[in-house]
């Protein structure tokens, strides 16, 4: 692999937009629990080798365990998860392909039921910034550490 661009040290203004976005999910409702997740579901369909190895490791450190990482991304073929993280699983897969058909109502109406619309809002950029995160890991060819 080449060497890139590194983007945070050229353009430290774009990276204080993506922080700043990092921060208010950090202070948001959102549990760490679903972050994790949503992190990890989103950088493995985004194939994103660096997000996936840092927040597996969040994810660990913050108490998930082994197994249920090792079968997110077959969580439709397990009872690991609540019904919560279901839908929040499937709102990140929906967000993150969204060329297929983005999210679908019937997901949304789900989500509806468990969520209120401030916590639905924070799933939604929770999934947005980390889909930004893993194209700018992808595109510069950010190492693992």
């Amino acid at each position: 692999m080449e060497n890139r661009i590194d983007i945070h040290q050229l353009e430290p203004g774009a990276y204080k937009g993506m922080f700043a976005l990092e921060n208010y999910l950090q202070n948001s409702l959102l549990s760490k629990t679903h972050y994790y997740l949503i992190l990890i579901r989103a950088s493995q369909i985004n194939g994103c080798a660096f997000c996936i190895n840092k927040h597996t490791a969040d994810a660990l450190d913050h108490g998930e365990t082994n197994q249920r990482i090792f079968l997110l991304d077959a969580w439709r073929e397990t009872d690991l998860y609540t019904e919560e993280e279901r839908i929040i699983l499937e709102m990140t897969e929906e967000i993150t392909l969204i060329h297929e058909s983005g999210l679908q109502d019937s997901t949304y109406d789900r989500a509806k039921q468990l969520f209120n619309d401030h916590y639905i809002a924070q799933i939604i950029m929770a999934v947005v910034t980390i889909n930004a995160w893993n194209r700018i890991a992808i595109s510069t060819q950010k190492k693992l550490q």
